[in-house]
């Protein structure tokens, strides 16, 4: 797994992705992973700056963390509470920490940084060997939006503001995208940046459950549970472990 998230990029991340750090989209999230966490403790799968895990922490949630960049890991150790997160520096698919956890997550289209199928797959079987009996793996992911492609096009952009513009350049062939993204900064610099995912279905994300000896308990179109149709632009599914 290569690490696109260096010092350049881990010190602008908040920044850039500040929509992601808003209210609105930070307590229904964290509401919902409390709820399956309950009393035990909980594991982020690409823990990056916190902007989940500190939040379920302050709530009184034990949170430890993966994380293959040791960058985005610096800059979460310069917040506040961060010192009471443990974070194994690691590729999350392969990566195991002490101790076994209630609830196991993986948020913001992360699982899709592992670019192969056998990667994924590891991934599960991870996630499945840090859960205690009955315990949760959770994965917020964006659904693949091949229905938005015009006939004999491969890119699809996903945002255009004045300092950003964001597209996906999809290789269908092979479940492939390459995410680009060129941003302007305050001080006028234009900074550009590619990362290749694997996109999948959901069906398939629960094929690699069962092998791992999870099933699927809910699944919903956001953090709110909004019901999940054909029109739901990413998921949030909920697998139980079974063993």
């Amino acid at each position: 797994m290569h690490d696109y998230f260096g010092e350049d990029v881990a010190a602008r991340y908040d920044e850039s992705s500040a929509g992601e750090f808003d209210p609105v989209v930070i307590d229904p999230t964290v509401d919902f992973l409390q709820t399956l966490a309950g009393d035990g403790a909980a594991l982020e799968l690409g823990i990056g700056t916190g902007r989940i895990a500190l939040p379920l922490a302050a709530r009184g949630v034990p949170v430890s963390g993966i994380e293959l960049s040791e960058a985005m890991t610096a800059q979460l150790r310069r917040k506040p509470g961060s010192g009471d997160i443990p974070v194994a520096i690691g590729d999350f698919a392969t990566t195991r920490v002490d101790g076994t956890f209630r609830l196991v997550y993986l948020v913001f289209n992360t699982i899709g940084n592992l670019t192969t199928q056998d990667q994924q797959v590891a991934c599960f079987g991870n996630a499945a060997a840090h859960l205690e009996p009955g315990g949760t793996f959770v994965v917020e992911v964006g659904v693949p939006r091949l229905q938005w492609l015009p006939p004999g096009e491969t890119v699809i952009p996903f945002h255009v503001s004045d300092d950003r513009i964001g597209f996906d350049e999809y290789d269908v062939a092979n479940q492939g995208l390459i995410s680009h993204h060129l941003e302007i900064t305050p001080d006028g610099r234009a900074i550009r940046g590619s990362i290749p995912f694997r996109y999948a279905w959901p069906a398939e994300y629960d094929l690699m459950a069962r092998l791992a000896g999870m099933r699927l308990q809910e699944r919903y179109s956001g953090w709110r549970r909004e019901p999940y149709t054909s029109t739901s632009h990413k998921h949030v599914s909920v697998w139980r472990n079974d063993t």
